[in-house]
């Protein structure tokens, strides 16, 4: 059988970051390193996949049958399946990307070899497992000869992630994969898909990211909480402007967002508006259990309000809000004849704060970041992705800069006695 391959790039998270699925800007870029999936086509039903990313081998296989539920490919079943195999569960994300085209592209599936290789490392805030489900998708399209439109892919892959694998990840990590470019960033109005043109990265600036040697984990609890908390602030502000527990409902079972305030997405509050209708009516905190009893239930599909949880509900609802328009004035001042630097590193400060009062900072990824306030010529860093540890991205300026985040980079892989990665 005809073995079929294709790669995928990992993602640095410029700007954004965690308000992606509350619809903000997002400026992403791809890293150097890459995903490669191999695959030949089986007709036993067994898939097997063979994994070596981040010097970590890993077999798996799996009976694909065992994943139908009654004959028929159900989501939430295979999701079952995988979380309760703890030792194949990662097998997930490459083995739900088949899942995902049999039910949504109809391909007849029958199993299949995959071999896996990347140097995307993983845990570490630059979307290793987007970089796996969309080379996965782009080689199940050459073996079964499917073609996509716009950003059909992405989305696909996304499926995979969020409803078989399980993890509430936004959809900028596909996006990017996919369409992202070296040496330039991709622009995302996350409404869920909008892509801006892309742009080109003015010197000297240079985007360069530094491991903190701290694991990320996006399916972890504290991101499911953040990304939980700023639904559930959404779904008091709806409210309050007089949408129904039902509308609500209904606006969570179709994913239908247009007949509510602001299309459903909080990005698309304006600060001042927030800061006059809306701050005020948000508690500072609130538990799942008080939420509950009074609203029932977020627009958001993917997450699920816990009543034993306390949940951030301020920090969490306003970071989105200022976000965007964050990320719009550092796109606004990037694409100037002369970019302010300053201005520039000002505002990833601020995102990196608001990061940390969400509850997703570290204490690795803060020293970092303050390491670089030494560094005139490093004007700006911030943590990326999902937070809680992975990749502070540092804003240099020319070889200087270059050279003092190799410097930075340099100092904590000896203070932490371990290779950290750098990305650039």
């Amino acid at each position: 059988m005809e073995w079929f391959e294709a790669t995928a790039p990992g993602r640095m998270d410029v700007m954004g970051g965690i308000a992606d699925y509350s619809g903000s800007l997002v400026l992403q870029m791809p890293i150097h390193e890459q995903t490669t999936v191999r695959l030949r086509l089986r007709n036993d039903f067994e898939c097997v996949v063979e994994s070596n990313a981040d010097g970590k081998s890993l077999k798996a296989t799996v009976d694909y049958r065992s994943l139908f539920k009654n004959g028929e490919v159900d989501y939430a079943y295979a999701n079952k399946f995988f979380t309760s195999q703890k030792d194949i569960g990662w097998s997930a994300y490459v083995i739900g990307c088949a899942l995902v085209l049999h039910r949504e592209r109809k391909i007849d599936f029958r199993g299949a070899d995959f071999k896996i290789s990347s140097s995307v490392p993983l845990g570490k805030g630059v979307s290793s497992s987007a970089s796996i489900e969309v080379a996965v998708m782009k080689a199940l399209a050459k073996a079964f000869d499917l073609e996509f439109s716009g950003t059909e892919l992405p989305q696909l892959a996304q499926m995979a992630e969020n409803l078989i694998v399980g993890a509430p990840c936004g959809l900028m990590d596909q996006l990017t994969s996919y369409f992202g470019h070296d040496n330039k960033l991709l622009p995302i109005v996350c409404q869920p898909d909008k892509l801006l043109s892309l742009i080109e990265i003015p010197e000297p600036i240079h985007f360069m990211g530094i491991d903190s040697g701290v694991r990320h984990f996006v399916g972890g609890s504290s991101y499911t909480d953040v990304r939980c908390a700023t639904f559930m602030g959404y779904t008091i502000i709806a409210n309050h402007l007089g949408i129904s527990i039902d509308e609500m409902k209904h606006s969570r079972a179709t994913g239908q967002r247009l007949s509510l305030p602001f299309h459903g997405y909080l990005a698309n509050i304006s600060v001042s508006e927030f800061e006059s209708k809306f701050k005020n009516l948000l508690p500072e905190t609130m538990t799942g259990l008080e939420f509950i009893q009074t609203f029932n239930q977020t627009i958001d599909p993917v997450t699920q309000v816990e009543p034993e949880t306390t949940y951030a509900i301020h920090a969490c609802t306003s970071h989105p809000v200022y976000e965007n328009e964050r990320v719009n004035l550092f796109m606004k001042i990037l694409q100037e004849k002369n970019p302010d630097v300053q201005r520039l590193g000002k505002l990833m400060r601020e995102s990196h704060e608001s990061y940390s009062a969400c509850g997703l900072g570290s204490e690795r990824t803060d020293e970092i970041v303050n390491e670089f306030d030494l560094f005139p010529s490093v004007t700006g860093a911030k943590i990326t992705g999902g937070g809680s540890g992975g990749t502070v991205c540092a804003l240099a300026v020319g070889n200087e800069g270059i050279n003092d985040v190799l410097r930075v980079h340099s100092h904590f892989s000896k203070k932490y006695r371990m290779p950290l990665k750098l990305f650039k």
